[in-house]
């Protein structure tokens, strides 16, 4: 990743990490702003121009936040140790951005830097600072141990489920996830990827099902609606990751995984019966609870 300061003030985060729907540009902004010292409103982003930003790796396992965010936070604390040093000017000093010129209150005092004087990039940009994190892993040795992975997720969640024995209709009524996520770098966001994670597990437990030459549209294949979604309530567990961003870690597939065991426990609790495949389709569930002689 890396911060930069343009000769007009504009504040820029060249971001590689691709985001999907999942709100990762708005977390890298918010830590590199607060790495920095100035306001997330005041951060623009380019993100996955290959002319312009480093490869951030693939979007997916719960990693951007994580890895990418680390880097967006080594950036800006690069970027401010610039210009802290420009500044002549102590570790608790303040930056401001204003009317294009960028301002150091340290203490009493305020510097300012011109930054028309100062030479340009092949950006344009005249101060840039930049970060890079690799998690430190080990691979696995020929007994299968080692450390693959720098930090792991925990999650627990629970479903209640409604069973309509005579069509074989599971309706899920309710869930609740809780979700360690190290700190919640922004809360909604965080909770945004439980609901988002709960809806496709949903999905894959009840009524997705993809048959090669046969599945084509949509109209085939059932995803989950507004009407099939069960009220959510999200618990964050904040407890810091010391790898990660201000303690943050991802929260991507862990309220998928989740998802289908709770529904199919939940199935259980209320029939006696053990689902072991997806989706349980109507069909299938009558079929079953026929088979175990409970109906």
């Amino acid at each position: 990743m890396s911060v930069a300061l343009n000769r007009e003030g504009k504040l820029t985060l060249y971001n590689g990490a691709v985001d999907i729907g999942q709100g990762s540009n708005t977390i890298m902004a918010q830590i590199a702003a607060d790495a920095l010292g100035l306001p997330v409103q005041e951060m623009r982003v380019v993100m996955g121009d290959t002319a312009l930003t480093a490869d951030a790796g693939k979007t997916s396992a719960s990693r951007q936040t994580f890895i990418s965010g680390k880097a967006a936070e080594l950036a800006g604390r690069d970027l401010r140790a610039q210009i802290l040093r420009l500044a002549n000017a102590g570790e608790d000093a303040r930056l401001e951005l204003k009317d294009g010129e960028l301002h150091v209150h340290d203490g009493v005092e305020v510097r300012s830097l011109d930054l028309a004087e100062l030479p340009e990039d092949a950006r344009g940009d005249v101060l840039c600072g930049s970060g890079t994190f690799d998690p430190p892993t080990s691979p696995l040795d020929g007994n299968g141990q080692g450390d693959p992975y720098a930090t792991y997720g925990f999650a627990a969640q629970i479903a209640e489920v409604e069973v309509d024995l005579d069509l074989g209709t599971v309706k899920v009524l309710r869930m609740a996830a809780a979700h360690d996520v190290g700190r919640a770098v922004n809360p909604t966001l965080v909770e945004g990827q439980i609901h988002g994670g709960i809806a496709q597990g949903l999905g894959l437990a009840l009524m997705e099902e993809y048959l090669p030459g046969r599945t084509e549209n949509l109209h085939d294949y059932l995803i989950p609606t507004f009407g099939d979604m069960p009220e959510i309530t999200s618990i964050l567990v904040e407890d810091p990751e010391p790898l990660g961003p201000y303690g943050a870690k991802g929260v991507g597939e862990h309220s998928l995984i989740a998802t289908a065991p709770a529904i199919f426990g939940g199935v259980y609790q209320a029939t006696g019966l053990r689902l072991t495949g997806t989706p349980a389709t109507p069909d299938r569930v009558r079929a079953a609870l026929r088979e175990a002689g409970i109906v």
